[in-house]
């Protein structure tokens, strides 16, 4: 596959003597990753895109890895036996310790259920805490899995949409009881924060999510992967701990995929304070075969979790100028383009209704004038059509390629009336 246009990449080999300053986080450098079977940069041709396209859209990041996680990983390479595995004390501790410091919230030992990722654990949950025809609610424009964890699963999707204006998105808490009542909603999957709108929601608004769910009996799956990324002024809350009358109906969703750039090695971590549902939730998880664990996941996520608070911080600064620099070039370039009230996420969620295109001639601009592949923002929900989805966690000099060549695109197809 051949690389687009002006990128200049480095080799992808790492140099852990150089990599262990701690002030020396290089993430300006572009990595190759193409020929490295990444489903990012790799796969273009076989999902029906240009093989030149500028890949901008699934959620990993295209920044080398913390330093104590090379070293973790290359210390299990140097072993060199990598038979089963499963966590001990140190991997929970490790864990929680991280949950305390940022959020205030310890969860207890005995909750921790591991899987290979948070949308396994999703498709679990369901067939854990519903039957075949049950309707499961979702909150529309939603992270795209949700859809199929539902229907895989022969359950029904009902969407509750967030309310869009002004660049803002809002929570219909009448629709949202409404549906609960109408189709007698037993388990209601939360994104928090939300993917791909960006909000970062506010304690008052989880715990009237939690008092409607607690009226109704409803069992909550807060998918919370992306909560180590919230933007100054918005605080994230874990829901079980907004809404603690809730705890012991709620599964809590997490994992170091998205902080740590780890979602190649599999490893989730699951809180399940109830024993009954963590019993169902866990004879689910036997009933697929899955029962030891990733070694390199584990090792990964541990040393992470210990000693990867400063790099962490660092990689969110970058992501913040990459945002910051987005919305001054789409105000100052692109006003036809509106990023959206963003609160949290490494995404930017672009308002493209200004551009007066349909859904079909958007796509085709993103792709094949601008040559990017983003996430279109229909696999959302309908409610996102005019939208598409960009990731942000790259070097800057991606970004700023991107957007020329999005500029360049806008101003060659859409002249004063559109295409």
């Amino acid at each position: 596959m051949s690389k687009p246009a002006e990128i200049r990449c480095t080799s992808g080999n790492i140099h852990l003597s150089v990599s262990k300053a701690n002030a020396g986080y290089d993430f300006d450098t572009v990595i190759d990753r193409y020929h490295t079977n990444s489903l990012k940069y790799d796969f273009a041709a076989e999902r029906g895109y240009p093989e030149n396209v500028l890949p901008l859209w699934v959620a990993d990041m295209d920044f080398l890895a913390a330093p104590p996680v090379l070293e973790a990983m290359q210390e299990t390479v140097n072993h060199g036996i990598f038979g089963y595995s499963k966590p001990k004390e140190d991997y929970y501790e490790a864990a929680a310790s991280w949950f305390a410091h940022y959020f205030g919230w310890k969860p207890g030992k005995s909750w921790l259920v591991k899987t290979p990722g948070v949308v396994f654990a999703l498709s679990m949950a369901v067939r854990a805490f519903t039957s075949p025809g049950d309707a499961v609610l979702i909150q529309t424009p939603v992270y795209y899995p949700f859809y199929s964890v539902i229907t895989n699963n022969q359950r029904t999707v009902v969407e509750n949409p967030l309310v869009y204006h002004d660049g803002n998105y809002q929570i219909d808490f009448d629709d949202f009881e409404e549906k609960i009542r109408e189709y007698h909603i037993r388990l209601f999957i939360l994104c928090s924060p939300h993917n791909p709108t960006g909000r970062v929601w506010k304690r008052e608004e989880l715990q009237k999510l939690g008092e409607i769910c607690q009226k109704y009996q409803v069992i909550v799956i807060s998918d919370e992967i992306h909560c180590d990324f919230v933007l100054p002024g918005n605080r994230h809350y874990i829901f079980s701990q907004a809404c603690p009358e809730l705890a012991e109906s709620t599964v809590i969703c997490t994992a170091p995929s998205k902080t740590f750039n780890l979602a190649g090695l599999q490893i989730s971590n699951i809180w399940v304070k109830n024993p009954e549902l963590r019993r169902a939730f866990k004879k689910e998880i036997i009933s697929c075969g899955y029962t030891e664990f990733n070694l390199f996941g584990l090792n990964a996520a541990k040393a992470a979790y210990q000693k990867g608070y400063d790099w962490h911080e660092r990689s969110w600064e970058y992501i913040q100028e990459n945002l910051n620099y987005l919305r001054r070039f789409l105000e100052r370039r692109i006003p036809e383009i509106r990023l959206t009230n963003s609160q949290g996420t490494y995404f930017a969620w672009l308002d493209c209704s200004g551009l007066g295109l349909d859904r079909e001639r958007l796509n085709h601009l993103i792709v094949h004038d601008a040559g990017l592949w983003l996430d279109a923002g229909h696999i959302f929900g309908e409610q996102g059509a005019l939208f598409q989805r960009i990731v942000l966690a790259c070097p800057r000099a991606v970004l700023r390629q991107a957007l020329h060549q999005l500029e360049n695109a806008v101003r060659k197809g859409v002249p004063e009336h559109g295409i």
